[in-house]
């Protein structure tokens, strides 16, 4: 047989189908797994940081898998490690007292144990719907509100609304009063609730021109093209990409989605590392609703359900415009099947306006550079909502992650008050409740090196005084932290706070550490207090930063396993330990919290929403890594002395 080895050049490739398949039948084989097993997720075991680094192309790689498998009958959750490479399991370890994300099959499997149970078929014939197939049920996680019934139980929370028609939008009409739990290791209802008939609102909330007679589309939006005749400038070789210096790999997991690794900049001729690894960590959506309905909605979309399982194949026209490349995302279903997501993740070029320019207006020279930037992203639906990942590359040097939020609000019926203090109505009767979205990123810092340190820059104003006749001087203070307790930070707007990268061992022109930057975008802080369920669980949100001393094993900031989980896992555990991170191999966590207030507009599909951040040079490079541009195309001529037409 073939050795697998020999058809992938990086240790840091995804598995192909070929090897996720060879990897679940040699688990099968050698533990003679039975019919009740189920795959949580088939992933490539990442070797060791150290081996990465210092790979040559050409010389043997060891492929393994990493696997999750939860056991129906026994509800036991096991690890394990598989060598497809030597065709046996290096390591099978019992996880005892956890929960395992909910898989994708088990949402399609939750939603018809509700349809066939009787009680939900009575509660409906109650409310006069008769018709199960217009019934939409969306299986959310159960959280953990320490009820006895409930320990040990593996559940999902299904809430409801109805169609009135096949294609119509259900959200529009909630079924508000009635709550299903669902054993999903027994895949039987664990226990019913019907709060009581409320009505549904009156008004439809159909967004396409096929079922809304209110919707015509505009006719006066004229073509707008974008074509690279001579193709992209970017390079791909598998999941390595080179573009206008920068160099990276990627690859894709069913729980974080993209995953960017051996991020570097060619700068004088050398690859300066920046991000050994770069992926969404955890997100956490507490809602405000203090109602029955939404009041244990907390989704951890990320450690719950997947990012990545939930991918969405993307269109060209529709999601990405230009010239793209496309690469698909393979994993398996919950039975060891593979699966693979066409179109999973997008590579595209986009311009991005004026990258610099100057106008001497004494000799009238003009200089113009147009910005361009390269765009790897993925799409994915969790439910109601939809949410793009993008990670961006600047050829300044800048890297930026942006998160654009779209699809359906959250929906519910009001009470018999017909108000809530806790949301909007969105439509006559439909109620929208507050609440926000989180999202916190692992990035593993490697800035010309391995040993890198986090410094705090804080502005402050000068004191009054003969120094400062004026009173209009300020300057800046700088903090670096030695300790993980020490590291954990929020944003403040008084003093300007930011935080940066630095290697102390790395110097630049002027004599000081080269370093990077966190620019924090929009952000805030949850108002759920320090008791609550969701804090107790996702203790992270405390802080927009955090810092640990790097650990292979703490890749999530709620922890391997936060389904159900009580909490006190995750970022708040690993900086327990309070280890040094001062010229160390360390790691950056940032959070952003998008908060959403929700609006009439935001129905009946909603208007994107951005959220970003960037990690910005200051210092890394001795000046402006973007001065050798090349000078763009006007109409006749180029981009600089007088030739300014049409080129803006």
């Amino acid at each position: 047989m073939q050795k697998v080895m020999n058809k992938v050049k990086h240790p840091l490739e995804p598995l192909t189908g070929e090897e996720v398949s060879k990897a679940v039948a040699i688990l099968r084989k050698e533990k003679n797994l039975n019919e009740h097993v189920r795959f949580v997720t088939v992933v490539l075991n990442e070797p060791e940081k150290d081996f990465v680094l210092n790979f040559q192309m050409g010389e043997e790689i060891e492929r393994e898998a990493f696997i999750i498998i939860l056991d129906n009958n026994s509800e036991q959750t096991y690890e394990v490690v598989v060598s497809i490479t030597n065709e046996t399991v290096v390591t099978w370890e019992h996880i005892p007292g956890v929960q395992p994300g909910i898989m994708l099959d088990e949402f399609e499997e939750c939603e018809k144990v509700v349809k066939d149970c009787p009680e939900f078929q009575a509660a409906l014939l109650k409310r006069g719907i008769t018709n199960t197939d217009l019934v939409m049920v969306d299986p959310w996680s159960a959280g953990n509100f320490g009820i006895k019934e409930d320990e040990g139980k593996r559940l999902a929370r299904a809430i409801c609304w109805v169609r009135k028609f096949p294609t119509d939008n259900g959200y529009a009409y909630p079924l508000t009063g009635i709550v299903v739990y669902v054993d999903l290791n027994k895949m039987e209802v664990h226990r019913f609730e019907d709060h009581g008939i409320r009505p549904l609102p009156p008004t439809d909330a159909n967004y396409t021109p096929e079922t809304s007679d209110s919707i015509t589309l505009r006719t006066d939006l004229k073509p707008l093209e974008i074509i690279q005749p001579e193709g992209p400038s970017f390079e791909v070789d598998g999941h390595y990409i080179k573009w206008q210096k920068w160099h990276l790999r990627f690859g894709f997991t069913p729980r974080e989605g993209l995953v960017l690794y051996t991020v570097g900049y060619e700068d004088k001729g050398t690859i300066r590392p920046i991000l050994y690894r770069a992926a969404l960590s955890e997100m956490v959506v507490p809602y405000a609703e203090g109602s029955f309905a939404h009041n244990t909605q907390n989704a951890f979309d990320a450690g719950e359900y997947g990012m990545g399982q939930l991918a969405n194949p993307l269109t060209l026209g529709c999601d990405c415009l230009g010239e793209i490349r496309y690469f698909d995302a393979v994993m398996t279903d919950s039975r060891g099947n593979v699966r693979t997501i066409p179109n999973a993740i997008c590579l595209h070029e986009e311009d991005y306006g004026v990258a610099w320019k100057h106008t001497d207006w004494r000799t009238d020279q003009v200089e113009t550079r147009r910005s361009r930037r390269l765009v790897i992203s993925f799409f994915c639906t969790v439910g109601n909502y939809d949410y793009g990942f993008y990670w961006s590359f600047y050829q300044d040097g800048t890297i930026e992650s942006e998160v654009k939020l779209t699809g359906m609000l959250n929906t519910g019926t009001f009470d018999e008050t017909g108000k809530s203090k806790y949301g909007t109505e969105i439509a006559p009767q439909l109620n929208a409740a507050y609440h926000q979205h989180f999202f916190n990123f692992r990035l593993d810092t490697m800035l010309d090196g391995k040993k890198n340190s986090v410094v705090e820059v804080s502005t402050l104003p000068e004191t009054k005084g003969p120094h400062n006749p004026n009173n209009n001087a300020f300057y800046i203070e700088a903090k670096t932290f030695k300790t993980e307790q020490e590291a954990q930070r929020t944003m403040d707007f008084a003093s300007q706070r930011t935080w940066k990268v630095i290697n102390p061992n790395s110097l630049n022109a002027v004599g000081t550490p080269v370093g990077y930057k966190i620019m924090p975008g929009e952000n805030c802080l949850p108002y759920a207090s320090q008791d609550s369920s969701v804090i107790k669980r996702a203790g992270f949100l405390n802080n927009h930063l955090y810092v640990t001393k790097y650990d292979s094993n703490e890749k999530y900031a709620t922890g391997n396993y936060p389904n159900q989980h009580k909490g006190g896992d995750g970022l708040p555990k690993y900086v327990s330990a309070n280890r040094n991170i001062e010229n160390e191999d360390i790691v950056l966590w940032y959070t952003m919290g998008h908060h959403h207030i929700t609006r009439p507009e935001d129905w009946p599909v909603m208007p994107t929403a951005y959220i970003n951040f960037q990690l910005k040079p200051v210092g890394f490079f001795d000046r402006n890594p973007a001065l050798d541009l090349p000078r763009p195309k006007a109409k006749g001529s180029t981009c600089h002395m007088n030739n300014q037409t049409n080129c803006h």
